[in-house]
């Protein structure tokens, strides 16, 4: 089974406890439907505007055995707000960045 780390929107905590997150992964649905389910290892923010703790967030995650990255759909999509996240592309690139190619980001949850 992979193991996962997924960053989320530090906006959306106190309206999203990660649930669904958690319940997707575990049955390999939606967004884990090509990995099939996955462990989640790292629950962890962007760690605020405009998300560059993200990036060491990814990378220490994979160092402790993360096999993917995913980037919650609050960040992506906006879910529950209705705003993604106005830095999600650049942010996504510098995770991939420092992670290396071998190790996929996934870009939304549900």
């Amino acid at each position: 089974m992979k193991k996962a780390g997924i960053i989320r929107c530090q906006q959306t905590e106190d309206m999203c406890p990660g649930t669904t997150d958690f319940r997707v992964a575990r049955e390999g649905k939606m967004a884990f439907e090509a990995t099939g389910p996955v462990e989640i290892v790292g629950f962890v923010s962007c760690g605020g505007c405009p998300g560059k703790r993200a990036v060491a967030r990814a990378k220490l995650m994979v160092e402790r055995g993360c096999d993917v990255i995913v980037l919650a759909s609050c960040i992506s999509k906006g879910n529950p707000i209705g705003y993604p996240c106005p830095h999600y592309e650049k942010m996504k690139q510098a995770i991939q960045k420092s992670i290396g190619a071998e190790i996929p980001v996934i870009e939304w949850t549900h």
